[in-house]
């Protein structure tokens, strides 16, 4: 990504009313306030963002459990893909939740979400798993995907 001028933060319930715009501009079936609100009161739950001029462009939520995680939702503002960004912030995640000490990292991708997929395989996840019509708009498989930080060096 050739321009670096993206603020990355842990987003808060200062962040809500971005977090549900960016959310339903990304998403079909969006996440609501009330979600949302209820995920950011949990000290398990984190979101990081990047925010260009103060306004949120990319965002990646997780759950946090001993020295596990699951990513739970990565978005990128449309005006904003295409330039590295997603996996800019994914990087940035990950490095710092090697500081948490988080060693394993989960997540569910669509089967059809090509460019997730690449994203994913080019940090190393692996597949593990098949949900069979997990996603209920369209019964569509997710794909379980796994990554071990413990024996990454760094991102």
């Amino acid at each position: 990504m050739s321009d670096f001028s993206y603020e990355f933060s842990r987003l808060g319930l200062c962040d809500l009313d971005d977090l549900v715009v960016l959310e339903k501009i990304c998403f079909p079936h969006a996440w609501t306030e009330q979600q949302f609100w209820l995920c950011l009161k949990q000290k398990e739950y984190y979101i990081f963002g990047l925010k260009k001029e103060g306004k949120l462009a990319a965002y990646l939520s997780f759950h946090h459990v001993a020295d596990e995680m699951e990513i739970l939702k990565l978005a990128v503002h449309p005006a904003h893909r295409r330039k590295g960004l997603g996996k800019y912030l994914l990087g940035l995640v990950l490095q710092n939740c090697m500081k948490m000490d988080i060693k394993k990292v989960y997540l569910e991708v669509r089967k059809s979400n090509i460019s997730a997929h690449a994203l994913y395989a080019g940090f190393g996840f692996i597949q593990i798993g098949v949900r069979k019509d997990y996603y209920s708009d369209n019964n569509e498989d997710a794909i379980i995907l796994f990554l071990d930080l413990g024996g990454v060096v760094q991102f």
